[in-house]
């Protein structure tokens, strides 16, 4: 099988899988694992934060920041295309009382500071309204696939963040892939926001886990909702062992992940009944659509699964391919060579 559906498809390295057998650990929940102490430390030290917390997953760590950020009967200003809007369950309205307000989210992921400032009461002391307490911006965007937020974008928006006396909450899920795009430290895109998730169990290939970064007192809250959630684990070193060698060894070779996915969008250009677009190719994602009538998107992913390649549906009827760890060059060209047999052939 090729697998393109995720990158959560990736396996731990034969180096994970010896750190993790090998990890000193403790009780984390007391703060006395030092395989966890040691990566939060290192995830700080890499984002330019005081402090990070170590959580089982991505929804965890943005339903605990959003938590921490956001009182009851607030508002999270959040794209409408965003994962913590579409994929997360509502978690913060259901545990928090917290309201999302959908932003329009452009092509390139961003949300406008004219519609940021639509979603502000003109009277802030109308008791009917609820306020503001929290903008959220997803980077790499998933669901614009896989663009980049600009630098001088990300600083415009801390700007008017400030000037409304409201913090910054990043998405960053595969804000690795954004700095290995950009050829910057990570630290630099995180710069501009209050606090950062991002996942292990992606790109970076650990098993398990997701990173949440801001000050020390805002880690403090976020380790309290963890608690509260049922996201406190003991000899948690065990699979934080992996996450250090994600930090230490998997960041740079993302840029093979950018170069295969830009590989089969150009081999993609090339087959009839398909549509992409090689300008929003940036990092690990690819989306095109089938315009071939013949087809459906489902009739599409039924066909290409019965030669072995797996490709998912992610809104609006397009494909989504992601590249990863898991993918070589040989398995690009093996897929563009299934994708136009299919073509030619029609539907199952």
């Amino acid at each position: 099988m090729i697998e393109l559906r995720s990158d959560t498809f990736t396996l731990p390295t034969e180096e994970m899988i010896r750190a993790m057998s090998q990890a000193k650990l403790g009780d984390d929940v007391y703060k006395e694992d030092p395989t966890v102490n040691r990566l939060e430390e290192l995830s700080a030290e890499m984002l330019g934060k005081e402090d990070a917390c170590f959580l089982p997953s991505g929804t965890m760590a943005n339903l605990t920041s959003l938590l921490t950020h956001c009182p009851r009967g607030t508002k999270v200003l959040v794209g409408n295309e965003t994962d913590i809007y579409i994929y997360e369950a509502g978690g913060a309205s259901v545990c928090g009382g917290v309201i999302y307000e959908p932003i329009a989210t452009q092509p390139d992921g961003k949300l406008l500071l004219e519609d940021l400032e639509a979603a502000f009461p003109v009277d802030p002391e109308d008791p009917q309204f609820s306020l503001p307490s929290l903008i959220c911006l997803e980077n790499t965007h998933n669901r614009c696939g896989g663009r980049v937020l600009p630098l001088d974008y990300l600083r415009e928006v801390q700007q008017f963040a400030y000037q409304k006396s409201l913090p910054v909450h990043m998405d960053g899920a595969r804000v690795f892939h954004a700095a290995v795009a950009l050829q910057r430290p990570v630290s630099e895109i995180t710069a501009y926001a209050d606090s950062i998730q991002f996942c292990l169990s992606k790109g970076l290939s650990s098993p398990v886990g997701s990173m949440v970064a801001g000050t020390k007192s805002f880690i403090e809250g976020v380790r309290r909702w963890r608690k509260l959630l049922g996201g406190g684990m003991r000899q948690a070193g065990v699979i934080a062992a992996a996450g250090i060698v994600s930090l230490t060894h998997m960041v740079d070779r993302l840029a093979e992940d950018h170069h295969h996915a830009q590989q089969f969008a150009i081999g993609l250009k090339d087959i009839s009944g398909i549509a992409v677009d090689l300008n929003q190719v940036e990092t690990n994602i690819v989306f095109f659509k089938i315009t071939d009538e013949r087809f459906t998107w489902e009739s599409f992913i039924e066909a290409m699964r019965a030669e072995n390649v797996l490709l998912a549906e992610l809104g609006h009827g397009r494909i989504r391919a992601v590249f990863h760890r898991g993918v070589s060059s040989s398995d690009v060209d093996q897929a563009l060579a299934k994708i136009d047999k299919v073509m030619k052939q029609g539907p199952l």
